[in-house]
């Protein structure tokens, strides 16, 4: 009789665990939406975010566009011409860049992943041909 008395609370401790620790399932649709939510919440943030730090680059470079010509305001009238055509190459790529950025719209994490790699490179890119634009070749 023990037995049986210790196999039936056992029994009914177990089904109610089991029940208490099962979620609905209109529980587990709320959660997954809220999940669901917050991702997207985090991409757009993460696409501003890029945006900004981006835009500032971009603004950075203008302000370099802009001390380079007044550096090379003095030069020697071939070098200035050459520099000329150097500096206008670097403003029309950083005004693409620009444009790119600004043209970017929303498409899908993985497509935004991409985009960010590629614009990325592209920006270093730039950025490289700012420096070396002041190296004298010898």
């Amino acid at each position: 009789m023990k037995k049986l008395i210790f196999k039936l609370t056992l029994s009914l401790f177990l089904i109610n665990a089991i029940f208490i620790g099962c979620e609905t399932f209109s529980e587990k649709a709320d959660s997954t939406k809220n999940n669901v939510v917050e991702a997207k919440e985090e991409f757009l943030a993460d696409i501003e975010n890029f945006k900004a730090d981006t835009a500032d680059k971009i603004e950075a470079n203008k302000q370099n566009i802009e001390a380079l010509k007044a550096r090379i305001e003095y030069a020697k009238k071939d070098v200035k011409a050459y520099s000329l055509k150097k500096i206008a190459i670097l403003e029309q790529k950083n005004s693409e860049m620009k444009v790119k950025l600004d043209e970017y719209k929303e498409d899908g994490k993985d497509n935004w992943e991409i985009f960010k790699a590629e614009f990325s490179r592209d920006m270093d890119d730039l950025g490289k041909s700012f420096k070396n634009f002041t190296v004298k070749n010898v």
